[in-house]
């Protein structure tokens, strides 16, 4: 959920002292759902804070940019997360920047030739895409307005390349340009070569492209948007994926780096596990070993281990009370035909309202059907040790650390309530999200 740039650490909004060049200038829209507006110097690795501006009450704000401002890339950035809540500005060092922004509309350039001439060309192309794409969809056999809408795409893009030169927009109207037929071809063979060309243009190794969003997003459009013959979801990504990776050879190891973990989160977020483990396997592993981030290869590899059909990792725990307390290990367990696995919170309200659920559907249960351990992530031990008392039904494990606590991040487990489900033989066969998932899992396994 998008949250307001309200705690910017207080050194960033003092002002500052300069001689100012040029502005970058602006209105947000509804203003009362911005704050701050963030100016960062993106390159192809590394994103550099630049300055800020309030956003007034009008939502109105203003950069000043002095001589030390070098033209480029940069990031504006409204909300946070950061990386969710930005877009991209070119700036050539040449001429103010004024633009207005929506959240539903995006942002709209009044003035910087950069800017204006790069989204009226995403306009002009989008048209004449749209008018193909009517003339496959209508079955028309007139092959004769085709070529014309063709003719019509190559000249836009030419005349687009003409108006861009000596500016930094050419980069991304070169990057941009479509596959267009030199005669007539059927709506099959037109998206297949369209697919087959995708990224003819596209120059991995181009700086000005690696300091932009253009690389991630022509890798997502390209992996989601495009498909084969076949009915299997995951070959088609798998099959994508690899092209993508014969594309982007000769970038850097940095670049890479940014595009497949962009890429693997995609894949984690919507839950295809497969795909992202194979993105993992056959290209984001290698690269991690190869630039020492061992972060990231611990990620990935914490990641694949508790996908679907792995064995759980093993923790140990005390059961018993007192002097008959006795360590045991998860996979020392062998009274049930289902565990569940919870991660929670004693000061989480949402696990405040699942737990009980939990239980009552537990009560219904056998022990010898459906298993619970929860293990609480805590910063300390109250009132995690008062509330349990309520929970007799469960095996309770301490969490000490709570984020940094070792059985969650061998779980990778980033919020709470997390749910796993293991079968008998304490392999993962579920990851539901939340309680209601979880009941109906169960209640159809």
């Amino acid at each position: 959920m998008k949250r307001a740039l309200k705690h910017i650490i207080i050194s960033m909004l003092l002002p500052t002292v300069i001689f100012a060049q040029h502005t970058i200038k602006g209105t947000f829209s509804p203003a009362e759902d911005y704050n701050v507006a963030l100016l960062y110097k993106v390159t192809p690795t590394v994103s550099e804070y630049i300055t800020n501006a309030e956003v007034k009450e009008d939502g109105s704000f203003i950069i000043q940019l002095d001589s030390t401002v070098t033209q480029g890339m940069y990031r504006l950035v409204y909300a946070i997360p950061q990386e969710d809540y930005n877009f991209d500005i070119i700036y050539n060092g040449k001429e103010d920047v004024e633009l207005t922004f929506n959240s539903e509309t995006g942002a709209k350039f009044l003035t910087s030739l950069e800017n204006k001439l790069l989204a009226s060309y995403t306009n002009s192309m989008s048209m004449v895409t749209h008018s193909i794409g009517k003339f496959f969809s209508e079955q028309s056999t007139d092959t004769l307005a085709l070529a014309k809408i063709f003719e019509t795409q190559k000249d836009t893009q030419k005349n687009y390349e003409e108006a861009a030169k000596d500016h930094i927009v050419l980069e991304f109207i070169k990057a941009n340009k479509p596959y267009t037929p030199e005669g007539f071809e059927d709506v099959k063979t037109y998206v297949n070569n369209l697919k087959d060309h995708y990224f003819d243009y596209v120059d991995f190794t181009n700086e000005t492209l690696q300091s932009s969003n253009f690389l991630e997003e022509r890798v997502l459009n390209y992996v989601f948007g495009m498909t084969i013959d076949s009915d299997d979801e995951i070959v088609n990504y798998k099959t994508n994926i690899d092209v993508v990776n014969k594309a982007m050879n000769e970038a850097p190891n940095g670049v890479k780096r940014i595009l497949w973990v962009s890429l693997w989160q995609q894949m984690v977020d919507l839950n295809f596990e497969t795909v992202a483990n194979y993105i993992s396997e056959e290209y984001l592993m290698d690269i991690a070993v190869a630039m020492n981030d061992q972060e990231l290869l611990n990620a990935l590899i914490r990641y694949e281990n508790v996908s679907i059909g792995k064995i759980a990792p093993d923790f140990s725990f005390e059961v018993g009370e007192g002097a008959k307390n006795e360590l045991k290990k998860l996979s020392e367990l062998n009274d049930a035909e289902h565990y569940v696995l919870v991660f929670w919170n004693s000061t989480c309200a949402h696990c405040l309202d699942e737990i009980p659920l939990l239980q009552t559907y537990l009560k219904g249960k056998s022990k010898d059907k459906v298993q619970v351990i929860a293990i609480a992530l805590e910063e300390e031990p109250n009132p995690w040790k008062d509330l349990i008392t309520n929970y007799p039904e469960f095996i309770h494990v301490y969490g000490e650390g709570k984020w940094e606590n070792p059985i969650g991040n061998d779980y990778s487990v980033t919020a709470t309530p997390t749910y796993f489900i293991l079968d008998k033989d304490k392999k993962i066969i579920g990851k539901p999200e939340d309680f209601e998932d979880l009941n109906k899992f169960l209640e159809d396994d």
